[in-house]
């Protein structure tokens, strides 16, 4: 199948370049050459003070070089991925050595866009469908099909598509079928006080199943029905979306039963009003089973590691709807989102999904006021709750076999998962100086959220951060967070300096301190870290048009690395890093 889509972009490639030959008297459009290059490497070394040995592969490196040929409105491109002499540690396993990762051809033109080869694409806030990629999380689940889309004005939009999902430098087994529509409705309507778009859209999902006669169809339908409103300064947007009854993915095995049939929904509600000064933003959701893979059951990849674990094969996307906090020690309990079923009878957990959503408020008091000064003060508060389904979970059937069972209210909630409240004011006090505060407490609940070490952390943490510009382009920043936690690893403080030279240097020092534990209590990481030692890290990078190079020294805190909502885990590490990146 590769080779026949390489065929057919050379195929295209070549009628382009045969046109030009032939019509050197008629005025051609321009082609061009662009791209990108991109490498990350670490070197892995020892630490005694953490009891760390080098990786037994200490270098490592991911690499992507994207070269794309424009011309007129065909374009084709490709990128080669290079993970030499392995990639960088816990991304997916299947990302090894030298290969073509993404192929394709595309044309476009004012009413129709067609590709065929690999393509990414979302269908509405991609609760059912979305293919992206996220290098610093490992992600890259492009389809390799072919898409359609027909925008016959600029009123209503058509699109279609095929294909299967991107797996290492392979795709997955199962079928993916899609088809999206948008219609501006208030132009459609002739109503011009106000904005009202509707969207319907459907996917797909056909992998054939191991039982041999399997008790759901082995076609998975969704749906998705969403509108919007805006009118002056209100908006409000909402998104319901269905999977048909099938097989339930259980988290405890990551294994499907034939027996344990279900549906799934996701539904999404975000309103809001703003103007100059004054914002207020709601966004709601509720998921209920809505692990949605290209295939079934994850694929396993050493001990206690699946393909869920890099993210792999996911057909939809469903970030954790909380505050990207910037602050360091705010990130060490991150929530990430709850949307699979998880009943397992050893440690008495019965989840379905999550309900919750998250508020922001933001409010500038203006110049020349008591709180707002000679420049103004600004202030944004946000708070976040989740919680498990309602409903009743069931565990055993009458003969004390493995059963599991559940039935959801839909508006009722159970256990609480985590919440996050926040508040910071940021002020500027001359034209040199400006700075921040906040603080944020959180409430993370382990057993539910991880199934693992049956821990409930509370936290406070408080943090300031100011900026002095000594001119346009030069500034010295320094930070100072603290947290004060009642288990787990206890406190935590944090310190950054950060100093911009000019538009092309920068230098920045960090160093995170964990102190006050009590080692006969039971911790989350389970100790993979010693206590009282200083995680820091320092480095530089220099940019100069569109290249830019870093480098870095000090030691990762194993964890959670999180990007727009989404985690990767992160081993701990000591190391030199280094990052180059341009376009041409």
């Amino acid at each position: 199948m590769k080779n026949k889509y390489i065929t057919i972009i050379l195929f295209l490639f070549s009628i382009t370049v045969f046109a030009q030959e032939q019509n050197q008297n008629i005025e051609a459009p321009k082609s061009k050459i662009f791209g990108s290059f991109e490498s990350n490497g670490q070197w892995y070394l020892n630490d005694k003070k953490r009891d760390l040995q080098h990786d037994s592969i200490p270098l490592r490196s991911n690499n992507y070089l994207n070269v794309n040929y424009n011309y007129g409105k065909l374009t084709t491109g490709v990128q080669v991925e290079s993970y030499t002499s392995q990639a960088l540690l816990n991304y997916n396993p299947k990302y090894k050595n030298t290969n073509l990762g993404i192929y394709f051809a595309n044309y476009k033109s004012k009413k129709m866009e067609a590709t065929i080869g690999h393509f990414y694409e979302q269908f509405g806030s991609g609760l059912l469908l979305r293919s992206y990629e996220d290098r610093s999380l490992g992600i890259n689940n492009a389809i390799r099909g072919g898409k359609i889309s027909f925008t016959p004005n600029d009123n209503i939009s058509f699109t279609a598509l095929y294909g299967r999902h991107r797996t290492g430098f392979e795709v997955a087994k199962g079928d993916i079928f899609g088809f999206d529509s948008n219609f501006n409705l208030s132009s459609l309507l002739k109503k011009n006080k106000l904005e009202l778009t509707f969207g319907l859209s459907y996917v797909g999902r056909y992998e054939k199943s191991y039982f041999e006669v399997p008790n759901f169809s082995e076609l998975t339908n969704a749906f998705a029905g969403r509108a919007s409103l805006v009118k002056n300064n209100f908006y409000i947007n909402g998104e319901y979306n269905f999977k048909s009854k099938d097989a339930v993915l259980i988290a405890a095995s990551n294994k499907i039963s034939n027996d344990f049939i279900k549906p799934g929904s996701a539904v999404l509600l975000n309103f809001g009003y703003s103007k100059k000064g004054l914002g207020l933003d709601a966004t709601l959701r509720r998921l209920e089973n809505m692990t949605f893979l290209s295939e079934r059951e994850p694929q396993f990849s050493g001990i206690g590691k699946t393909s869920l674990f890099y993210n792999d094969m996911l057909m939809n996307f469903l970030p954790s709807l909380t505050k990207q906090n910037h602050s360091t020690l705010s990130n060490i309990y991150v929530y990430q989102a709850q949307a699979g079923v998880n009943i397992d009878p050893n440690s008495g957990i019965g989840k379905a999904g999550e309900m919750g959503g998250q508020v922001d408020f933001y409010y500038d008091f203006k110049k020349g006021t008591t709180l707002g000064g000679k420049y103004g003060t600004k202030m944004s508060i946000n708070f976040s709750n989740w919680y498990n389904l309602g409903g009743k979970y069931t565990f055993l059937n009458q003969n004390g076999d493995y059963a599991p069972n559940y039935s959801t209210d839909f508006f009722s909630t159970k256990e609480k998962y985590y919440s996050d409240y926040n508040i910071e004011l940021s002020k500027k006090f001359s034209q040199k100086l400006s700075g921040s505060i906040s603080y944020i407490n959180q409430y993370y609940n382990n057993r539910l959220i991880t199934t693992a070490a049956d821990i409930v952390v509370k936290t406070n943490i408080v943090t300031a951060e100011s900026t002095l510009k000594f001119s346009k382009v030069k500034s010295f920043t320094f930070g100072l967070e603290h947290m004060w936690a009642d288990a787990d690893r206890r406190n935590w403080m944090s310190s950054t300096i950060e100093y911009n030279h000019n538009a092309n240097w920068s230098m920045y020092i960090t160093d995170m301190y964990n102190y006050g534990y009590n080692p006969n209590e039971q911790q989350i990481s389970g100790g993979i870290d010693p206590f009282r030692i200083n995680f820091y890290n320092f480095g530089g990078s220099y940019k100069k048009g569109k290249s830019r190079i870093a480098l870095n020294y000090g030691r990762q805190r194993g964890g959670l690395v999180c990007a727009g909502g989404v985690c990767r885990y992160v081993p701990q590490s000591t190391g030199v890093s280094l990052s180059l990146s341009t376009a041409f």
